[in-house]
């Protein structure tokens, strides 16, 4: 039986759409690459490792600053090492440089020291997570003088990795990964979040910056009832903000939007990512990975009875039109007419929303040897840079 709240959702999978933004491919999984539809990036359906996915970018601002990859098969440099699938999403922001960066780099700083530590772990992961933001904070430091902003260019970097039967949940900022389970006799299937998040309206981040920052009142500010870093920027972790992380970029030619009061002497965001590590069950169905654009419109339940209730195919894009259409509906707008408003305008009635789901087959997932294409999609690229 279909509640009220989830039949607004659902029902778009039961009868034939009559909105065709990003809706134009009738090909099934037909681009290896994803395609590209306005200010639409999507892939609406493939097969990784250990089952099928579908992903989705939408943009909002004037240049994409989300990015997202999906690479399935081998995860490190050596024929013997270990197979799998890593999904990425890196949510932007100041630009999209940083994105972009991690993108390029952290998959493969992932499968050096994965080949290095003969094996898949936790600190495998944080290595790779600090391994790319040095290469990144060295860039910045190559251009300061003439592109001063790119100091002040970030992005939150969530990582799921399914390796030998264990799940991989990395996450540095608020973007977040969500499991869904069947439970009970009548097998519902419940939302569980995996990712922890690093914002400061969240108490416990505050906690955490307060008492890793014991010298500074000013470390965590309310501002227009939001509470932010420095008074400058809601996550407290995150890859790049090279202006919060050495004191060297806090100073002309930075804007003086972005430089804080003073100096410091130990960075006041992290690049660490806080990491989960969880055997796989039968039950374990699929894995939503979203940036928060998605999340300022969808409860975690929501979106997991979506996924559970349309088919995979196109399900991505599904998620995320789910999430305009709330947007839309808060500035009590149709959903047709948001479609009409172009990018960067956009960006007053939602973010970029980047979506990856992962649907998880309990036989491929207990297989050991790999089977099928070595897959690699980024998704977004350069989306939006020019006129489409």
């Amino acid at each position: 039986m279909v509640t009220t709240t989830l039949r607004k959702f659902v029902y778009p999978c039961w009868k034939p759409s009559i909105e065709n933004e990003g809706e134009n491919s009738s090909t099934r999984g037909g681009d290896p690459d994803g395609r590209v539809d306005g200010l639409w990036w999507y892939k609406d359906s493939g097969h990784h490792v250990n089952g099928e996915f579908s992903m989705a970018v939408i943009q909002a601002n004037s240049v994409l600053e989300d990015q997202c990859q999906l690479e399935s098969g081998p995860l490190s440099l050596v024929d013997t090492g270990p197979q799998g699938t890593f999904v990425g999403v890196y949510d932007g922001h100041a630009g999209p440089e940083a994105a972009r960066f991690i993108n390029d780099r952290l998959f493969e700083n992932l499968k050096k020291f994965t080949s290095e530590d003969q094996g898949m772990s936790a600190d495998v992961i944080s290595k790779a997570y600090l391994a790319t933001e040095e290469e990144f904070l060295s860039l910045v430091r190559k251009q300061w003088l003439i592109k001063p902003h790119i100091a002040s260019v970030g992005s939150c970097c969530l990582v799921g990795i399914i390796c030998n039967g264990m799940l991989y949940i990395a996450n540095a900022g608020d973007s977040r990964a969500v499991l869904g389970r069947e439970e009970g006799d009548l097998k519902e299937v419940k939302a569980i979040q995996l990712s922890s998040e690093h914002n400061a309206n969240l108490e416990s981040v505050r906690e955490e910056l307060r008492s890793l920052h014991p010298d500074d009142p000013q470390v965590v500010v309310l501002k227009h009832k939001v509470w932010r870093v420095k008074g400058i920027i809601q996550v407290s972790r995150s890859i790049g903000d090279a202006y919060l992380k050495r004191a060297e970029f806090n100073r002309e030619p930075l804007l003086p939007k972005f430089r804080t009061p003073g100096t410091f002497e130990k960075p006041i965001l992290l690049a660490e990512p806080s990491v989960l590590v969880h055997r796989l069950l039968p039950s374990d169905q699929f894995l939503i990975f979203a940036s928060d654009g998605l999340w300022e419109h969808l409860s975690n339940q929501e979106a997991i009875d979506i996924v559970n209730s349309c088919p995979h195919h196109g399900i991505a894009r599904k998620l995320v039109k789910a999430a305009l259409q709330e947007a839309a509906k808060k500035r009590e707008m149709r959903y047709s007419d948001l479609k009409k408003i172009d990018r960067g305008v956009r960006r007053h009635f939602h973010d970029d929303i980047t979506v990856i789901v992962l649907f998880l087959d309990s036989h491929l997932i207990s297989r050991s040897s790999f089977h099928g294409p070595v897959i690699s999609i980024k998704g977004g690229g350069h989306l939006g840079d020019s006129n489409t």
